[in-house]
């Protein structure tokens, strides 16, 4: 099969090729990809090659990896993390966000949670409204981050097909959505006072030190760890977790663990830990 500039499509991905990808994504963003994933780096890019005109993966590496190529880097590393998601995926966290967490902060005046890998926002705007809901007139803020700008700019629109929005409870898609009409029937839109509480910006988990993003008395790292090497996994989450209050929360994702880690958390309930007062 060929696509409109007479690419070969489904020629496979040599070792070497895959290599370099290996090595470039490995060293921009922490990001191991083995020699497994030759399939998912062949459906990621090569649409993207059809656009350029480019006939192998090996040309589509010399312009990524070059000084030239910062853009460009920045669309292949935007196809190859965009994973999608959904509004109050993993129910459990959100369970305990408003059964143990809120609670026990109820007194606390200013409450600053981080989304560490956001996608396209559906995490970061389901604590919205569980904050929103449970802390009336209280002060709060979610801070959301991702290495895909192709994804942030879809997180700040708020605009979703109705089913990443599923779960969302019925008083709460009244309460914070917009249903579609005409051209965005079988959408919403989560509403603008909502949106305003949600901060969105790029971040490379690999290289946290280049911010300085104060601290936080809860983060969701949910889905993202299981994609560095064991190395990067433990960098990353202690960058992570010197950026979390004393007392504060770390929430993983379900098939993640921290098991054997040395990271100084105490173990709540499989995949949430609590940082020591």
């Amino acid at each position: 099969m060929t696509g409109p500039h007479g690419i070969a499509l489904d020629e496979e991905v040599s070792d070497h090729d895959m290599l370099l990808f290996q090595r470039l994504f490995k060293q921009q963003i922490g990001l191991h990809l083995p020699l497994s994933k030759k399939a998912l780096l062949q459906s990621r890019l090569a649409g993207r090659l059809n656009e350029l005109g480019l006939r192998h993966l090996g040309q589509y590496h010399a312009l990524i990896s070059s000084e030239a190529g910062a853009q460009e880097r920045q669309r292949a590393i935007d196809l190859i993390t965009t994973n999608e998601t959904y509004f109050f995926r993993e129910p459990g966290h959100f369970d305990f966000v408003v059964g143990q967490w809120l609670p026990q902060l109820a007194q606390q005046p200013q409450l600053r949670i981080w989304s560490a890998a956001s996608a396209t926002g559906e995490e970061a705007y389901t604590l919205a409204m569980l904050l929103d809901h449970h802390r009336p007139g209280a002060s709060w803020s979610v801070f959301a981050s991702d290495i895909s700008t192709r994804v942030l700019r879809f997180a700040r629109r708020a605009l979703y097909p109705m089913v990443r929005g599923q779960n969302i409870p019925r008083a709460y898609l009244r309460r914070y959505c917009l249903m579609g009409v005409g051209e965005y029937e079988g959408h919403f839109l989560v509403q603008a006072d909502l949106r305003a509480k949600v901060q969105f910006a790029q971040r490379n988990l690999t290289r946290l030190d280049e911010h300085d993003d104060g601290q936080y008395d809860l983060i969701f790292l949910r889905n993202v760890i299981i994609y560095f090497d064991c190395e990067t996994k433990l960098q990353v989450l202690r960058d992570v977790i010197a950026r979390l209050r004393p007392g504060g929360y770390l929430v993983v994702g379900h098939s993640e663990s921290l098991h054997g880690m040395d990271l100084g958390l105490d173990m709540q309930s499989p995949s949430i830990y609590r940082k020591p007062a």
